[in-house]
């Protein structure tokens, strides 16, 4: 589990094809101090887990699925990507939860300055943005991001500059891949609403204004 603050942005070392999958090595210089075989780190979003630990460099094994339905199969050497280390018991819970499975891919469509914050709209297809309400949250990247509003071919969120600048978002631009996970809430909802069950539940989340 992750709460979609990124601890650092890390640089791909090497994508090395294995089987139908890939080994993925990138440099840390924060998070590799600490980390540990087995440990499950956030990459854009995606949770992976440390095979191999040397120095700065933190190594996965990605699966053939993850680089097909993830932007992880288009990284190249040089590239820079979100980490965010799980939560443990003594973690700052900002953000909102994030499981680190990616719903889906968008594409960044429009990008700009609005203010002291950039506006972004992300084209996504109806499996993504049927989960999503405005001023609730969505995780792009893995980055905790608010949804400014709902279209019906995608979503606008807007950037601060300290995200901007500490994580990939500030350098992605029109026709970039994000990874998109919604907020787990709205999951939920959905299998109530298509399974027609607990209308208590479903009164309490509307009147409180989660739908």
């Amino acid at each position: 589990m992750f709460t979609g603050l990124i601890a650092e942005m890390g640089e791909i070392v090497t994508v090395t094809k294995r089987g139908s999958g890939a080994r993925m090595s990138l440099n840390s210089r924060h998070l590799s101090s600490e980390a540990q075989i087995g440990d499950s780190i956030a990459v854009n979003g995606t949770c992976l887990t440390v095979v191999e630990l040397k120095g700065q460099t933190l190594s996965f094994d990605v699966s053939y699925e993850t680089l097909r339905s993830t932007n992880l199969g288009e990284l190249k050497t040089k590239d820079r990507v979100n980490l965010e280390p799980s939560l443990r018991l003594d973690s700052r819970l900002g953000g909102h939860f994030v499981t680190g499975h990616i719903d889906g891919l968008g594409t960044i469509e429009s990008k700009a300055a609005s203010g002291d914050v950039l506006r972004i709209v992300i084209g996504a297809g109806s499996d993504i943005t049927r989960f999503l309400v405005e001023k609730g949250s969505v995780a792009v990247d893995g980055i905790s991001l608010t949804v400014v509003e709902v279209m019906p071919k995608g979503f606008s969120t807007v950037i601060i500059p300290h995200t901007a600048a500490l994580t990939t978002i500030g350098y992605k631009g029109p026709g970039d891949t994000v990874n998109i996970e919604v907020d787990i809430l709205g999951k939920y909802v959905s299998k109530f609403l298509h399974k027609g069950r607990d209308s208590v539940l479903l009164k309490t989340l509307s009147e409180e204004g989660f739908m």
